[in-house]
């Protein structure tokens, strides 16, 4: 008598089953398209590295001239990352990503054939604008996209990419060494735009992400629709999605008093990622390598080595994000930081370079399973559904502010006060990063974005 009804509970959770792999296998697809923006951002940040030492001598720059045209991209991700949050509301998260797709391919051919360093800082800054407005807009579209159990996973997608392009370009630049003579720079600078044109192509695949839809657009028919593809719980889901937006929450700009909270977060969790070096390793690698004595192509292949590193490990993060959750990565990263810049910082101070490199793996695995697994995804996480992208446009002006400062100023201070100074002076703000997990920090591991917007803004805050 019992087999029946058994047999019925069976098939129904056979079904569910069945339904919800779907729903995941599509979740990790437009994550996965998605995140192939943060490819586009690995591959143009890091590109620079293999061709900034031919630029220099191309064009008889100075020092200073010369960190003004590597840092130029950074500048534009600053002008990127302040406005990318405008378009992301106004016309929506997809297609401003389409957008954006089409800047860097703009961007690489034109960096690849410029004549003179004005219009290679301008190209330069072009695809920079693309790489500040992907850092706000390919988050906030993932965590808007992904059901919580899976938001930091799905979330590292975009991580994982930056990593694998930055690893991509660092190899290409090796492989393209004597390639093309003196112009093996254009070579390493114009692959960019054939990456860009795949991510343009991708992101028509997706859909736009309902919470735009229906607190943006007004469409919820649309954004049902959507909800329905990843979620059975389509009326508790826009109910939800509803309640986390008020009339006098609308009408509450980011730098409203109620917003004080993550606003102190976001911007101290991206001071704190630069304030590492990590801009200055990644841009830099190559000349870091051979202020320690290695010849070019040595330094480059242990460059490619930095990129072996920060995928492996920022797919150890993947693995561990939500499980263990988003501080337990932060400590460990931490102490990883400390270990790693206290012992780089020792080896130039005492001139004894013999394992530098190692100790650069080091650094950059404890950057990849901490910072780097955690800073889109958490930021994109704490700010309110009607201000998350201004949220994570002001999250990521603030990286990149600090990244163009520092990557403007290494070539001055490590041809004058030398390396151990400045990774003396990150070990010390890594300090400072350490307390901050410590006391301030949030745990957003499994918490629906409404649920956290309750807990980050108070009741008497609103």
């Amino acid at each position: 008598m019992r087999a029946l009804p058994t047999f019925g509970y069976n098939a129904h959770y056979v079904l569910c089953t069945v339904k919800t792999l779907t729903m995941n296998k599509k979740l990790a697809l437009w994550s996965i398209a998605v995140g192939l923006g943060g490819f586009l951002f690995g591959l143009d940040t890091a590109v620079i590295s293999g061709a900034e030492q031919d630029i220099q001598r191309l064009w008889n720059l100075s020092d200073f001239s010369h960190g003004l045209a590597v840092a130029m991209a950074l500048y534009g991700t600053i002008v990127g990352a302040a406005f990318g949050g405008w378009p992301a509301d106004r016309f929506g998260r997809r297609n401003t990503l389409l957008w954006i797709g089409i800047l860097f391919f703009v961007s690489a051919i034109g960096a690849a054939m410029a004549n003179d360093e004005y219009t290679f800082m301008f190209f330069r800054f072009i695809g920079g604008l693309s790489i500040g407005a992907s850092s706000v807009v390919a988050p906030v579209y993932i965590s808007e996209i992904a059901p919580p159990a899976y938001r930091g996973r799905l979330g590292i997608s975009f991580q994982f990419n930056i990593v694998l392009g930055i690893l991509l370009a660092y190899v290409s630049n090796y492989l393209l060494e004597g390639f093309g003579g003196d112009n093996d720079w254009r070579w390493m600078l114009g692959v960019v735009a054939f990456p860009s044109l795949l991510f343009s192509l991708f992101v028509l695949m997706t859909p736009e992400t309902p919470r735009w839809l229906l607190l943006f657009k007004g469409d919820e028919a649309a954004a049902r629709s959507v909800i329905a593809l990843t979620n059975p719980e389509v009326e508790q889901a826009v109910a939800e999605i509803r309640s986390s937006s008020t009339t006098a929450e609308k009408s509450s700009g980011i730098f409203s008093s109620k917003f004080s909270k993550p606003v102190l977060l976001a911007i101290l969790f991206a001071f704190f990622n630069q304030a590492s070096g990590i801009n200055a390793v990644i841009y830099f690698a190559p000349r870091i390598f051979e202020m320690t004595g290695l010849g070019k192509e040595t330094a480059l292949l242990s460059t490619a080595g930095v990129g072996v590193v920060n995928l492996l490990f920022t797919m150890l993060g993947w693995f561990l994000i939500d499980r263990f959750g988003r501080r337990a990565l932060m400590y460990l990263g931490s102490w990883g930081y400390l270990t790693s810049l206290g012992l780089i910082a020792y080896a130039f101070f005492s001139e004894s370079f013999t394992w530098v490199p190692l100790y650069t793996f080091a650094f950059i695995a404890a950057h990849a399973i901490g910072q780097g697994s955690v800073i889109w995804v958490f930021i994109s996480e704490i700010f309110p559904n009607h201000v998350r992208a201004s949220g994570m446009a002001l999250g990521s002006l603030t990286h990149w502010v600090f990244a163009a400062l520092i990557a403007n100023v290494f070539p001055y201070f490590a041809g004058t006060v030398g390396g151990g100074p400045i990774f003396l002076f990150f070990f010390i703000m890594m300090l400072f990063q350490l307390w901050y997990v410590w006391k301030m920090m949030p745990e957003t591991r499994g918490v629906s974005l409404e649920d956290l917007q309750r807990e980050l803004i108070k009741p008497k805050q609103l």
